[in-house]
């Protein structure tokens, strides 16, 4: 294998086991559920461990045997957060959207062809739905705040992350290509996502985009809660709803941007 392919499958096997563990904060995780999960051998996982432990990135708790995000990775983002963290912009809104729906309010960022929940604020309503939680990652297109993030994305993106992505293989036959087009198409129409039920039974959600300086969609707003507090006649309120905070922080953003030194 050419040196530079093979550094490049490196880069990508490491970057996979940093999500592991980062999928699995702050409880930790097994080098065993690392490889599993990664995809990887486990002496290969565990070389990757070891390695990125040594540079700092990650940290192995000896007694439990169990694997942490490293120090190294929190200085580092620390200083990314300026450029990529907009929780301090959104915080009002997601409490907004918790305060006046009574659901589960949420705050998604979109990371290469994934979405991160960031924040999550849980409304009045007793009965809630734990599909989304702070750290769990969803392919774009399969929880509303993906599925709103890709539906405004180009159509050329759309077409080749659809061909290359076989979201049905993991996620279940409703998430066929034809059938998330069809609730992009949907998604463009309103202007914001629905996901009735898709992920888990009786769970759904609502998304929308946040766009950044340029347009680009690059975070969601979403709702999720039980079937009976979606009905028909109550999502239109939702949407508007979730679209007007969405438009909120997108305007900060925006002036955040045209205030930032760098351009003037």
């Amino acid at each position: 294998m050419p040196d530079g392919l093979q550094g490049a499958q490196v880069i990508s096997r490491a970057g996979r086991v940093l999500r592991v563990v980062s999928e699995h904060s702050p409880d930790g995780v097994s080098t065993a559920q690392v490889a599993d999960e990664a995809e990887l051998t486990r002496p290969t996982a565990h070389r990757l461990l070891t390695s990125l432990a040594a540079e700092g990135f990650l940290d192995l708790d000896t007694a439990k045997a169990r694997w942490h995000l490293g120090p190294e990775l929190y200085l580092m983002g620390a200083l990314a957060a300026e450029r990529y963290d907009i929780t301090d912009f959104a915080r009002e809104s997601v409490e907004t959207l918790a305060r006046e729906t009574g659901e589960s309010a949420f705050l998604s960022a979109r990371r290469g062809f994934e979405t991160v929940c960031l924040l999550r604020i849980e409304g009045s309503f007793p009965v809630r739905s734990f599909v989304l939680y702070e750290g769990v990652r969803f392919p774009l297109g399969v929880a509303s705040a993906g599925l709103a993030i890709l539906s405004f994305l180009t159509p050329t993106e759309i077409d080749s992350y659809l061909a290359r992505e076989s979201l049905a293989e993991r996620w279940g036959a409703q998430h066929q290509a034809a059938e998330v087009r069809q609730r992009i198409a949907e998604t463009r129409s309103r202007g914001y996502a629905v996901n009735p039920g898709l992920l888990v039974e009786g769970s759904w959600g609502m998304g929308a985009a946040i766009f950044d300086e340029h347009g680009r969609p690059a975070w969601a707003l979403s709702l999720t809660g039980i079937e009976s507090r979606f009905s028909p006649d109550r999502r239109p309120d939702l949407g508007r709803l979730l679209l007007e905070q969405a438009h909120i922080v997108t305007k900060r953003l925006q002036k955040r941007a045209a205030d930032s030194p760098q351009r003037r």
